[in-house]
């Protein structure tokens, strides 16, 4: 009946910074661009889809709408994604050089090894190494 999950979606106020941060630093691709214009609203919907294994993240963002996401704050419901990664230093090592630190980690088990980043709205993304 269920199959998988479809799609994580985030919402943004700025998608071409997160774009140019899921696609030039993480590895996604773009794999679709939507613009929906909202009868009786000002704020047309545009929407970016994102892949990357086959695991598609849709960014939202309104045109007129003043959005502003507050990750920091905890919540019940939706609190991160996680990205497998083949070697954890490694991947540390890459995001380092283009300016990214872990902002918790890296914690090292003895069947996995675990961080969290920040993409540009400030979400976590949990980085995870099963060895």
């Amino acid at each position: 009946m269920f199959k998988r999950i479809d799609h994580i979606e985030i919402v943004t106020n700025r998608p071409d910074e997160t774009v140019r941060f899921y696609t030039d630093i993480l590895g996604f691709t773009v794999r679709a661009r939507d613009h929906i214009a909202r009868p009786g609203s000002a704020a047309a919907l545009n929407l970016v889809y994102l892949d990357l294994g086959g695991t598609t993240v849709e960014l939202i963002s309104y045109e007129g709408v003043p959005v502003s996401p507050q990750p920091e704050l905890e919540h019940l419901g939706y609190r991160m994604m996680a990205i497998e990664v083949e070697d954890m230093k490694s991947a540390l090592a890459y995001l380092k050089g283009k300016g990214i630190e872990p902002v918790w980690g890296p914690m090292f088990r003895d069947s996995y090894a675990r961080a969290e980043i920040c993409d540009p709205n400030g979400y976590r993304i949990e980085l995870r190494d099963w060895f």
